[in-house]
């Protein structure tokens, strides 16, 4: 998991994890972050800290952002490859301190076993603004650009779970 594969910018990928939370309806989490102004709904992910696991990072992720805790959900699969994505031009530098050039990912669906009252968004470093369950089109609608061939490519991973 060596974060030392360049992308096109040059730069290597930070390692990360994502969680595609699944509700009984079938729906898929989204929140609505708290830095961007535009649309951007995402599914909670976040990079991997020294010594984790991608899923203890997913797991761990899902509950930083959205209070859900592990005992709330089954992990039902996970994407069989990394996926990446590239930063644009425009925010390339700017964020991570520059040391990065995109994301290298591990994604998990997660079946979602606990009541809607469960997800708090108001964590100590709240990442989104307000939440709501969403289909897959919508969501892949809505997140921004830069990430959207990335949902696809999970949410193509995951078809025979998605309804």
């Amino acid at each position: 998991m060596s974060d030392k594969v360049l992308g096109p910018s040059g730069l290597p990928y930070r390692m990360g994890a994502g969680v595609v939370l699944i509700n009984p309806d079938g729906l898929i989490f989204a929140g609505q972050r708290i830095d961007n102004p535009g649309p951007a709904w995402q599914m909670p992910q976040g990079g991997i800290d020294k010594g984790e696991t991608p899923r203890e990072a997913a797991l761990r992720e899902l509950t930083e952002e959205t209070g859900v805790s592990a005992d709330l959900v089954e992990v039902m699969a996970e994407t069989p490859d990394w996926i990446t994505y590239e930063l644009p031009p425009e925010i390339l530098g700017k964020i991570w301190k520059g040391k990065y050039g995109g994301q290298k990912q591990k994604w998990f669906a997660m079946r979602f076993l606990g009541p809607d009252s469960a997800v708090q968004i108001e964590t100590e470093h709240p990442e989104f603004e307000r939440w709501q369950w969403m289909r897959a089109a919508d969501l892949i609608d809505n997140i921004v650009p830069f990430k959207r061939a990335l949902y696809v490519q999970v949410f193509n991973d995951f078809r025979a779970i998605l309804r």
